[in-house]
């Protein structure tokens, strides 16, 4: 580690990423032995990574039905706007 990961690990937590978020992109970029380190760390995080990887748009497939129902009442709401 250096200083420079030290300062971007505080402008991270200044910005309010969630930490799963991050738990998620640090899996992303995992080496492979830290990726096992991760995975078995965050099992939950891991299937959810790769469910949402193999979807279209990272939606699983009860958001998609919530964004198909969703789209209609936005639509609605700009026309009557």
């Amino acid at each position: 580690m250096s200083l420079h990961d030290y300062k971007v690990s505080l402008e991270l937590e200044r910005s309010g990423v969630p930490f799963y978020a991050l738990v998620m992109a640090a899996m992303r970029r995992a080496d492979t032995d830290n990726l096992r380190k991760l995975q078995r760390a965050f099992p939950e995080a891991w299937d959810e990574l790769q469910k949402r990887y193999d979807s279209p748009g990272g939606m699983l497939w009860s958001e998609r039905d919530w964004a198909a129902f969703e789209a209609p009442r936005r639509a609605t709401a700009t026309e009557t706007s």
